[in-house]
């Protein structure tokens, strides 16, 4: 109890001496005593680092020790330093000194580091012990004066002033005590024979052996120790060295042979016989080294490690059977292994960083500690290859990961950094850690379309609503980065706004038609589609579309000629003289479409001889495909029907009337009945009663009409037949025939080639003297009516060759 009392009054009277050493990295050491109570103020570390307490906080401060055990802990509130648990140098360091804690306290947001040393220095709060309680000797009585013994030592766990100072022996009458110093800084202790023994007088000397050390108050520990007086052993052991070296390595298995000592005796006999022992009282030295008792071969039986001890001494005695003995040392050298890799441990990591981030901005502190010696402990350490990042040797044993390049997330969004770290032994040794870091994304990308321009094709006469085609853009950022939304730009086509016509999904890029096209109308259009992501600010992109309206076979042939009037007849005169390919008349039809759905072909329906006449099939000219001979009949109707080529396909017919005759009046009569065909059967009777009411106007008129007969028969006869020429077809203005398209871009010249008189051989090109168009009115029957579009051609005789284009 008093021992305890002395104990706390020497760590109340201890006062904390607090070092403030500044260094480039910031670095202060301050000294405690050990065995303090928990919680009790080391230091206020917010003070002497010139550190505000928020940024303790918001650095997220705390202390990296290394070791298994954390004896300090930092409090951020108050930015001091406190005992977390009891420290007991003792076992912390043992006989290393000067024994220390070293610490770092890491400060996030920016990362700082800063070095702490805290010493922890030695109070007397082991006493001095003895392995042993009691020593016993065999002495014989003829010992000579100045004879040796050696003693065991006493063993204390402080050092300084409040390790083991001394020795005292008593009672003193026989023996003295001998005190040597040691190499190691023991004293190795002798008790010296200084009087005669006396066997008859004291067979047995009962002795105390006291140690002190140097502590206030001073602690102590004893030994008893018991002589037996024995007979006549006049020759004591002799170690052959003083002093034995040897050499092991560490990680030796047990069973190795350490060192073998050997001492004589010059007795004879029984007292010349010898047995070894360890001396030294060093506890954890026989664990793990033994002695064989008759060989002296000292023997490892435990584990050696030379991260824990680099040096052993061991004390070891000779003693013959007449109680004499002799001392000697063996000095064992532990010969390193590299058995320990480095040990790697991450003290502070960034989990994600910008793209954007500035090169060398720190990621991860690491630190790193090897403890084998000398080249086995060199450490070097690296990471893996082709990644933007590098690592720095911040200060001995610490290293910073940054980065090393500007870094895009689109390239790559996640980095697994693997730290590799070996030492220089052989055969080398290492260990390695992984971080993930992972890179957050910046709106640095626009979208952009999967094509440089669009172009789709809808059919005319669609749906309003209808889905044409899909725009698309990627976008390479991440999340709301990369949400596209796509825009119809304003425009206009034909000065109407493109909204009326098209209109696009903001989300899906699906583009969808307002209207109903109509390829008549417009046949292609263009407008601007805008992408733009979700980013602050967002960026944008656009693309041009062209749509094309393709064509349907939405209308009909449209006849242009011959032209079908309801009033009256158109009719064909062919002479009966006219040779076989005989051109009748051309049926001309346009399609408003286009393409393969305007592609016009002309069939022969219907024919009451469809022996007499053919149609082309592109070109749609009505041709004899015989000589006409005086037994065809005068009345000729040909149903031609247009067909274009779509699909389906549409067509039109057109009822085209034919006279075979070489004179009007021939074929009036005929054409008289023209009206009174099968499809206006139903309205036989009405036309019956017409003609009689019109008979009078008629004979009337007959007498006009005979001579205008006349003349014109006269005139014809120089035309035709002297000339030989064909009856040409009147064809509206401005068509002609492609081929069968329909479309009639170019224009038919006829020319007509006559001569003036047929006693000369000059020739002179005119118009065509008239039109062989046969106009017959239902409503005047019997009555013709001829159009003549120019003079005779008789009337122009004496005229210059002329040259003239009908359209």
């Amino acid at each position: 109890m008093e021992y305890t009392d002395r104990r706390r009054r020497r760590q109340v009277l201890l006062l904390i001496f607090v070092l403030f050493v500044p260094s480039v990295f910031g670095q202060v050491s301050y000294s405690i005593p050990e065995e303090m109570e928990k919680g009790s103020l080391v230091c206020n570390l917010a003070q002497d680092l010139g550190l505000d307490f928020k940024r303790l906080k918001s650095g997220r401060a705390r202390i990296h020790s290394g070791d298994l055990v954390e004896y300090i802990e930092l409090n951020r509130e108050r930015g001091v330093l406190l005992i977390k648990e009891r420290i007991d140098r003792e076992t912390l360091c043992g006989e290393t000194t000067p024994c220390a804690l070293h610490l770092q306290m890491l400060v996030e947001n920016p990362i700082e580091m800063f070095r702490i040393t805290v010493e922890i220095t030695d109070i007397n709060d082991n006493a001095p012990s003895f392995e042993s309680n009691e020593k016993r000797f065999e002495i014989s009585e003829s010992a000579i004066i100045g004879s040796k013994f050696v003693l065991e030592k006493a063993i204390d766990a402080d050092i300084g002033t409040n390790d083991l100072q001394g020795y005292s022996l008593s009672p003193a009458n026989n023996f003295a005590l001998k005190l040597e110093n040691q190499a190691d800084g023991s004293k190795k202790v002798e008790m010296i024979l200084q009087k005669p023994l006396d066997r008859e007088q004291q067979g047995q000397i009962a002795l105390l052996l006291t140690a002190v050390d140097g502590g206030q108050p001073r602690m102590t520990g004893t030994m008893r120790i018991t002589v037996n007086v024995l007979d006549v052993n006049d020759n004591a052991p002799v170690f052959t060295k003083s002093k034995y070296k040897a050499t092991i390595k560490e990680n030796s298995p047990r069973g190795t042979s350490v060192v073998t000592v050997s001492a004589t005796d010059k007795d004879r006999g029984i007292n010349g016989e010898i047995t070894y022992a360890i001396s030294n009282s060093v506890r954890r030295l026989t664990d793990l080294f033994q002695i064989n008792r008759e060989s002296g071969e000292v023997i490892l039986i435990g584990e050696i490690d030379y991260e824990k001890t680099k040096l052993f001494q061991i004390d070891i005695e000779a003693t013959d059977n007449g109680g004499l003995s002799d001392s000697s040392k063996i000095l064992i050298d532990i010969t390193d292994v590299n058995d320990n890799s480095p040990q790697l441990k991450v003290l502070s990591q960034s989990h994600s960083i910008l793209e954007d981030s500035a090169e060398n901005t720190v990621i991860a502190m690491l630190s790193v500690n090897d403890p084998d010696s000398e080249r086995n402990g060199e450490v070097k350490c690296n990471m893996n290859e082709e990644i933007p990042f590098k690592i720095q040797d911040t200060m001995s044993g610490f290293y910073s990961l940054v980065t090393e390049m500007a870094l895009d997330r689109e390239v790559a969004s996640q980095y697994n950094i693997t730290v590799s770290c070996s030492d220089e032994g052989v055969p080398s040794l290492s260990s390695s850690v992984t971080l993930t870091l992972q890179i957050s994304d910046v709106n640095d990308n626009a979208p952009v379309f999967e094509r440089s321009s669009y172009e789709a094709y809808i059919v005319e006469n669609n749906t309003p609503g209808l889905s044409i085609f899909t725009v698309k853009a990627r976008d390479a950022d991440w999340k709301q980065n990369a949400r596209v939304s796509y825009i119809l730009e304003d425009s206009s086509v034909n000065g109407v706004p493109v909204s009326s016509f098209v209109s696009v999904s903001a989300d899906s890029g699906v583009i969808h038609a307002v209207r109903s096209f109509d390829y008549e109308q417009i046949k292609d259009f263009h407008f601007r589609v805008k992408a733009q992501d979700g980013g602050s600010p967002p960026l944008s992109s656009n693309v041009s579309v062209k749509i094309l309206i393709q064509d349907q076979n939405d209308n009909p042939p449209q006849v242009l000629y011959p032209v079908q009037t309801g009033g009256s007849l158109v009719a064909e005169m062919v002479p009966r003289s006219a040779d076989v390919g005989y051109l009748v008349s051309k049926v001309v039809a346009v399609d408003v479409d286009s393409g393969q759905n305007a592609w016009l072909s002309y069939k022969l329906q219907k024919a009451t001889d469809r022996a007499l006449f053919e149609v082309g099939l592109q070109n749609g000219e009505i041709r004899t495909i015989r000589q006409v001979s005086d037994k065809d009949a005068v009345k000729q109707r040909l149903a031609v029907i247009v067909e274009d080529n779509g699909q389906p396909s549409r067509s039109a017919t057109v009822i085209v009337n034919v006279a075979v005759a070489d004179s009007f009046p021939e074929v009036l009569s005929e054409f008289t009945d023209f009206p009174h065909d099968k499809e206006y059967n139903d309205n036989l009777t009405f036309y019956l009663v017409l003609a009689l009411a019109v008979v009078s106007f008629l004979f009337i008129t007959c007498l006009v009409v005979i001579i205008s007969v006349k003349i014109y028969r006269w005139r014809q006869s120089r035309i035709l037949y002297h000339s030989g020429l064909p009856v040409i077809p009147y064809y509206p203005p401005r068509y002609s025939d492609t081929l069968g398209t329909g479309t009639l871009p170019h224009v038919y010249n006829y020319e007509v080639c006559r001569t003036t008189d047929s006693r000369k051989s000059d020739c002179k090109f005119g118009t065509a003297g008239s039109q062989n168009v046969l106009i017959m009115d239902p409503s005047s029957t019997g009555t013709m009516q001829r159009i003549q579009s120019e003079k005779s051609i008789l009337d122009e005789a004496d005229s210059p060759l002329e040259v003239r284009n009908i359209y």
